[in-house]
């Protein structure tokens, strides 16, 4: 189902908040990221964002990403993964599958080919089971590129994997020698 421009604008703020400034709707996350839906839904207003309890509930259950969950009684929310800020999500350490994607845009080539894949702001590497996914990714960032990730000879290495409710990859870094560019 397509979302509307404004679900996809709200959900925008939900990330910004959930995931790098719960300041921007004034409310506090706790150690596992999350929030009470009640103060999540109250700061939004407050700051012109406005938005209910139906529209919260259709905004987690249509975002493509699966950005979002809530709670069993929906009385909490919290992102899934790609937080900047200190949070425990929760995820496990899983073994990868043989290969893994990342998309980028091209212009970062020569820094990945210098530095590897880094997490940057993030506490963690973002990587995909797919391709399209990836290419989706890589998109968003210019003219995309898909690096395959050798995620098998990584993790005999001792690089340790995760895998966030939403189906996401999750690595510290990966070095530019398990690294080939797909397209």
């Amino acid at each position: 189902m397509e979302q509307s421009k404004n679900d996809i604008r709200l959900g925008r703020f939900i990330s910004l908040v959930l995931r790098h400034d719960p300041s921007a709707a004034g409310i506090i996350l706790d150690a596992n990221g999350w929030s009470e839906v009640d103060e999540l839904l109250s700061g939004m207003n407050a700051r012109g964002h406005k938005i209910d309890m139906e529209t919260l509930e259709r905004i987690v259950r249509e975002n493509n990403k699966s950005r979002y969950s809530f709670n069993d009684n929906h009385t909490k929310i919290r992102a899934n993964q790609g937080h900047s800020i200190d949070v425990d999500v929760g995820i496990k350490q899983c073994d990868p599958p043989p290969v893994l994607y990342h998309g980028t845009a091209a212009r970062f080539l020569d820094s990945i080919k210098k530095q590897g894949i880094t997490r940057q702001q993030r506490h963690h590497v973002h990587l995909s089971a797919d391709i399209d996914t990836a290419t989706a990714v890589g998109k968003r960032h210019g003219k995309p590129v898909v690096l395959q990730i050798d995620a098998l000879a990584m993790s005999k290495d001792g690089y340790k994997f995760f895998l966030s409710k939403n189906g996401v990859w999750l690595c510290e870094q990966v070095p530019w020698k398990y690294i080939m560019i797909k397209n």
